[in-house]
């Protein structure tokens, strides 16, 4: 048993270099609940945050490598949902979100079947709520001006690294492109304290139905 005043049997911290900008992989997002429910835009579940600050209205997102070199590894970014200074960021967090959810539910982007519109609906955010997609990851500065990985793209199933990114190579993360046909996230915003997680709704998805 450690004494609780000797911390020479501690584990070493450890540290990692950044995941390289441009990296695909595999991703689990959790929403963090923020208590911020609106009733009139169908927001409920307390999954949403308001800002303190800018009162805009998002949804504290933390993604997961789930396999791969990069394993376990965590990143956080906010998905717009609404800002006072207009619609550019709440229309962000859409396109984020639409991208996402082609993403895991394997829908083209091009694909206007009555299927792939059942896909591209949710009936909460509880169903973003543990989405699995393949992402491509970014680096950005964070308020302290220090290098950060975030999320800011979803890869779709028409891009060709969307095949590697679902398990086509083994779940090895692929390596930086120049080519991308993926849609951008919204930038970060403050977070704020929020209560606990809140479950997902059992039973099959009503797009799947």
């Amino acid at each position: 048993m450690s004494n609780w005043n000797d911390f020479n049997d501690a584990q070493q911290q450890q540290t990692f270099d950044l995941i390289p900008k441009g990296t695909v992989a595999k991703v689990r997002m959790t929403i963090k609940p923020g208590g911020h429910d609106d009733p009139a835009q169908g927001w409920s579940g307390g999954y949403a945050t308001q800002s303190f600050e800018t009162g805009s209205v998002f949804l504290s997102c933390e993604f997961v490598v789930i396999e791969g070199e990069y394993a376990r590894r965590k990143m956080w970014s906010n998905v717009g949902l609404h800002s006072a200074k207009g619609p550019a960021w709440a229309n962000m967090g859409r396109t984020f979100v639409r991208a996402a959810l082609n993403s895991a539910r394997n829908v083209r982007p091009q694909d206007n079947s009555p299927q792939a519109a059942a896909a591209r609906r949710i009936s909460g955010f509880n169903e973003l709520d543990g989405l699995e997609f393949v992402a491509r990851i970014d680096v950005e500065k964070d308020g302290r001006g220090e290098l950060r990985n975030v999320v800011k793209l979803a890869v779709e199933p028409d891009h060709p690294d969307y095949a590697r990114g679902t398990g086509g190579a083994s779940g090895a993360p692929v390596r930086p492109t120049t080519a991308s046909v993926a849609t951008p996230a919204p930038m970060a915003a403050p977070a704020a304290a929020a209560p606990a997680q809140r479950p997902a709704v059992p039973g099959k998805p009503a797009w799947a139905q």
